[in-house]
């Protein structure tokens, strides 16, 4: 769009990450946004092209792209509905744990069983989506059930799938000072996880979350 260009260039002086999303860009025009400050691409794969063709020749899509493009960082929507765990293997694989976040993508209906009051969603197959079934609208998991994805479907390490939720993430937005990891001077926001990688309790800024700390009894 016109002006995208100078727009990121000032977000970046300003020390804000910006992403590319829900584009039909190729490799060049990927390429030129990356030059500029457009340092991420949020919500990897979705309503994104990969390789196709335009009548008898073939093209990179935005998918390739990003991929082909070193020091561009992605994001993935692991609720293992928006991707399959194929895809989360892939993003695993070649951008690796420094270059990859975990978001939920999560609407309000995460929170409760309630369902949309907008006729143009529904909430099915454990997402929320189009009413007339065209696309996904949103997710309605939790940054534990990505975790727990990416361990036991995509087979990704359980240390690796941890930091993808909280270490990187917190480091590519520029607040690694105080979050994403346990270490001294930074804030007590602490994930208890059983077995079967289940919340059993959370601390944020070292307090208990009330009512979280009952799931340690069961």
């Amino acid at each position: 769009l016109h002006g995208a260009h100078d727009f990121a260039k000032y977000t970046r002086s300003k020390g804000i990450m910006t992403a590319v999303t829900h584009t039909e860009a190729e490799y060049d025009e990927i390429k030129a946004a990356y030059a500029v400050g457009f340092s991420h691409a949020a919500h990897f794969y979705n309503a994104m092209p990969g390789f196709h063709k335009r009548r008898e020749y073939k093209y990179e899509g935005t998918v390739e792209s990003v991929y082909l493009t070193d020091g561009m960082t992605v994001e993935v929507i692991a609720d293992g509905i928006h991707l399959p765990a194929t895809i989360l293997k892939l993003v695993y694989k070649l951008k690796g744990v420094e270059n990859t976040c975990l978001v939920t993508d999560a609407l309000a209906y995460a929170a409760n069983e309630g369902k949309p009051i907008d006729p143009r969603y529904i909430i099915e197959d454990g997402v929320c989506k189009m009413a007339d079934h065209s696309a996904l609208a949103g997710s309605l998991a939790t940054m534990d059930v990505l975790v727990r994805t990416m361990v036991k479907k995509a087979s990704i390490p359980l240390e690796d799938a941890v930091r993808m939720a909280s270490e990187t993430p917190a480091r590519l937005i520029g607040v690694s000072d105080r979050k994403g990891a346990l270490s001294k001077g930074k804030d007590a926001d602490i994930v208890i996880l059983d077995k079967e990688l289940n919340v059993r309790c959370v601390w944020s800024m070292g307090k208990v979350v009330p009512g979280t700390d009952r799931l340690l009894h069961k």
